[in-house]
């Protein structure tokens, strides 16, 4: 065991760490650094599962103060001993207030296609009801599905933070759940990941297929002004299943009912979601399944969004916000814990629901 650093508490902490860890780890190498706070790198190889050595880890060096990080490369196994990090509390009342503002300014939303004037909108205060309800349940099942999922596991989160948009097709941009700490392993990322997508799609299923069976189908009109919404493989084989035939077919589509249209939103959000890159829940889908080569998807996504802007501009907006968002996906405080085979097929599986929902032309218009 090799020791650089000359701080000599340091050297006697990252000694007391070693001993902490021997029953599961074999230290070859210890280094001392600073980088902002005290970090302390101890390299070695593992003498357990991943995932069971992490356990013991963790315990023996939160005693220390510290939180482990641990990166596996090239047959070797790093541990990072950072200042124990803790949750931090969040402000449930601004999480309460913005859900507030998102339920008037979906309703405001959902009312402006039938309103001839403002007037008309104070006088029918609930008239966007059946397109807000509809809409609104699909994203809170989709962030509650993250919330209960990090629950579950033991994880520290804040309620979902609605982000209201008024002047927009569909009253918001979503929500937000910020976690309070880094995730454990790549397991972790995988279930909250998925759960708020597919917690989210067994509400949009449902309510789209009710929709659609309240909807009807016409004649396209000639008319400049009428907005067409994009199909997704998943959307049109819905259509099918209720209409016998695929649309939009020699001159007709179908004519949504607000609930039908709030779905149709709620599927094409979340197929943006599920987008393989960065922060979004399909960037932390694949970093599970496949580590850090997942920033090529990220990278990926950005450039073909780029092309696809070339034939619907909204996706010149959407690579804009992939780079904002960062490139990079969470990742856990335990990288050498790998998924199961299950696991695999399962993120696998949710790649494709992506293929499924993906609308290369979200809308056009007549």
């Amino acid at each position: 065991m090799t020791d650089i650093g000359h701080d000599a508490a340091a050297t006697d902490i990252a000694r007391q760490l070693s001993e902490a860890v021997r029953a599961v780890f074999v230290t070859e190498q210890v280094t001392t650094g600073s980088v902002g706070a005290q970090i302390i790198r101890l390299e070695g190889q593992l003498l357990a599962d991943p995932e069971q050595a992490y356990r013991h880890i963790e315990a023996s060096f939160r005693h220390l103060g510290y939180t482990p990080v641990l990166r596996e490369a090239q047959g070797r196994v790093q541990i990072m001993a950072v200042p124990l990090i803790s949750a931090q509390p969040s402000r449930d009342s601004a999480a309460i207030l913005l859900f507030a503002l998102t339920v008037v300014s979906m309703l405001f939303a959902g009312a402006l296609p039938q309103a001839p004037d403002l007037a008309w909108l104070l006088k029918h205060p609930f008239a966007g009801l059946p397109f807000a309800a509809a809409l609104l349940g699909i994203l809170l099942a989709h962030e509650l599905g993250h919330y209960f999922m990090a629950r579950r596991l033991g994880l520290a989160t804040s309620l979902p933070y609605f982000i209201p948009m008024p002047l927009s097709l569909f009253g918001t941009m979503g929500a937000v759940i910020r976690m309070h700490a880094p995730l454990r392993n790549r397991k972790h990322l995988l279930a909250v990941g998925a759960a708020g997508p597919l917690a989210g799609l067994l509400v949009a299923l449902p309510v789209l297929i009710f929709g659609l069976m309240r909807s009807s189908v016409q004649p396209i009109p000639t008319q400049a002004g009428v907005i067409i919404e994009g199909n997704s493989l998943l959307y049109a084989a819905l259509k099918f299943l209720v209409f016998g035939q695929i649309l939009p077919r020699h001159g007709y589509d179908v004519f949504l009912h607000p609930t039908a249209f709030a779905a149709w939103a709620g599927l094409l959000l979340t197929g943006l979601n599920l987008t393989p890159a960065g922060q979004l829940d399909g960037g932390h889908i694949a970093y599970a399944l496949f580590g850090r080569k997942a920033r090529l998807l990220s990278r990926l996504a950005v450039v073909i969004s780029l092309g696809l802007g070339l034939i619907y501009s909204g996706w010149f907006l959407f690579a804009a916000l992939l780079l904002l968002l960062g490139q990079r996906s969470a990742e856990p405080l335990d990288d050498a814990t790998t998924l199961t085979a299950r696991q695999k097929m399962f993120a696998a599986c949710m790649l494709v629901l992506f293929a499924l929902l993906f609308t290369p032309v979200p809308m056009s218009t007549l």
